[in-house]
């Protein structure tokens, strides 16, 4: 098939953006901004590095990011699997970008900018929970661009009508097919959902 390999020719195939696509960008948070991004309690961290991208889902109980000022962003690091993708390409790169997200609504807020990571123990203390559990580290986020994305994919895709109703392998059924059966997904998955709750912070 032919590719389409030049800016000239991309612009071509689909026209001029409209005005309001290019004047919703701001270099900082607008009150509107602020407001959807404290709402929002689910992202997608993107980053770059020398391994290639990675994408990587981001959730808590309360916002997901925390308002510093009307151009920084932190992020406490919960909890994971310690494989430290995105931590790695935020010490190698820094660029970033935030996909974010809330419950119900169509709309998305996108965030790019730069990151980096700090232990600081007055920042991982302001994300203390219960017990005294704090994240290992902050990843403080720097905006250079934040916009309001199209609801068309979200309106599309149906994602906030409901259940998924097919039948699908779970991470076990994964995890067994790719090491060959030398992991027991049954007992993974059996496994994996009272750890995860005890485990959640």
């Amino acid at each position: 098939m032919d590719r389409i390999d030049s800016i000239a020719a991309l612009e071509a195939q689909y026209g001029t953006p409209g005005e309001a696509s290019l004047k919703k960008v701001t270099a900082f948070l607008t009150p509107a901004y602020r407001k959807w991004i404290e709402a929002s309690r689910f992202c997608i961290l993107t980053t770059v590095g020398s391994n290639g991208t990675d994408g990587s889902p981001r959730g808590d109980d309360g916002p997901v990011v925390t308002v510093l000022d009307d151009q920084t962003l932190a992020m406490p690091d919960w909890r994971g699997n310690n494989r430290l993708d995105s931590l790695r390409n935020i010490i190698e790169d820094g660029r970033v970008s935030l996909m974010l997200m809330v419950p119900g609504k169509t709309n998305v807020i996108r965030i790019n900018g730069t990151a980096f990571l700090t232990a600081d123990a007055d920042l991982r203390a302001r994300f203390e929970r219960s017990g005294g559990m704090q994240p290992a580290t902050v990843i403080v986020i720097q905006i250079t661009e934040v916009y309001s994305q199209c609801a068309r994919a979200l309106m599309r895709s149906g994602l906030w009508k409901g259940d998924y109703e097919g039948d699908l392998p779970s991470v076990g059924d994964m995890l067994a097919e790719i090491s060959l059966g030398e992991i027991d997904g049954g007992a993974y998955d059996a496994e994996w959902l009272p750890r995860a709750k005890t485990t959640m912070w």
